[in-house]
Parts: structure tokens; sequence; C-alpha cells
């Protein structure tokens, strides 16, 4: 397993290694010791799953305050995203900057997103499984998002606001000028 760092070096790579034969592949995709070396310490506590079916489905950007910060380890099951983890420290110097990353299900590569970051995905495919690990439970009081197509932050979605298939809550989210200070 490699763990690289990205441009925003708190958000890394993680890149299990496949060991293949004619019936296929094995990878182990969670590697505790690993990770720790890398640096990425945190206990995950939780496992979520989420479904899209139509390609362009985004989800996010989505952060909890708090005490109730996550960090996650996100991965492709089905499908691929582009996976993106926009930096919301205030007094961090690549704050409102961001990491996009495709992640598909055929090269297993995984995306660690530390606390202190909103996260969101774009489907890139048709019935998309995504799979994540986090360090923190769901809590609803401490649960926020941020706008996902922020002229401010400037991510290269690969859908339109016209083509992009989002929530009701995802529409409404506030901007990155609006947020006030979260971290």
């Amino acid at each position: 397993m490699q763990v690289i760092d990205t441009e925003i070096p708190a958000v890394k790579r993680v890149i299990p290694k496949r060991h293949g034969d004619d019936r296929g592949w094995f990878s182990e995709t969670f590697r505790a010791d690993v990770l720790a070396r890398a640096g990425i310490a945190n206990t995950f506590i939780q496992d979520n799953q989420s479904f899209s079916a139509p390609k362009g489905t985004v989800r996010g950007l989505h952060f909890q305050t708090a005490p109730a910060t996550q960090a996650k380890l996100i991965r492709v099951l089905a499908g691929a995203i582009l996976d993106v983890a926009v930096d919301i420290r205030s007094d961090s110097p690549t704050y409102g900057r961001y990491v996009a990353v495709r992640l598909d299900a055929e090269g297993g590569e995984q995306l660690f997103v530390p606390a202190g970051f909103a996260h969101g995905f774009c489907t890139l495919e048709p019935n998309t499984m995504v799979a994540y690990k986090v360090d923190a439970y769901y809590s609803p009081e401490n649960d926020r998002n941020l706008r996902w197509n922020d002229p401010a932050i400037g991510i290269d979605w690969p859908v339109t606001e016209a083509e992009a298939i989002l929530s009701g809550k995802d529409k409404a989210a506030p901007l990155l000028a609006d947020l006030g200070r979260v971290f």
C-alpha cells in the first residue's frame, strides 16, 4: 500500500496493492499500521456507503463541526467519481483551495480527507457505489455543508449547474464567504 501526499499534504492518496492471478485479484484496502506510518493515525469507527443511480450526481460539499469533526477514507466499490476535498481551516495557508482526484472501482485508489475539510463528489458513471470510513459518528447538530459550485473556490466539476443532480440541502448550501469560521 502506498500513501502519497496531494497538492494539500494533509489530503492523501491511498493506493492499495492488488495481487492478481487468473482468478482475479486480492487487495488489503485498510491497514492501520501502514496508514499510521504515513501520518494517518485516525481510529475509524463507522463505515458509510452511498449509491447513486444517475451519472452527474453531486453529493457535498459536507463536513461536521466540533466536537464531531470527521476525517474520511473514501473508496469506490462500483463506477467512478471525481472526489473533492476543500480546505476550510481558517488559519491554513491553503484555505479555500481544493484537491480533486478521480477514484474508480477499477483502480481501487482511495482518498484520505482529514477533519477541517469539506468533502464531496460527482459520479462519473451511472450506478456508482461509494464507501467511506469516518472517525466520528454522524451528528445532525454538527452537520454542515458548503456550496458545491462556489465560484470563489472554482472547482472544475465534470457537470454544469444545469446537469448536476443535487439534494435540496446541497442546492441551498452557503458560500465559503458566508460560512464563517468553522475550523
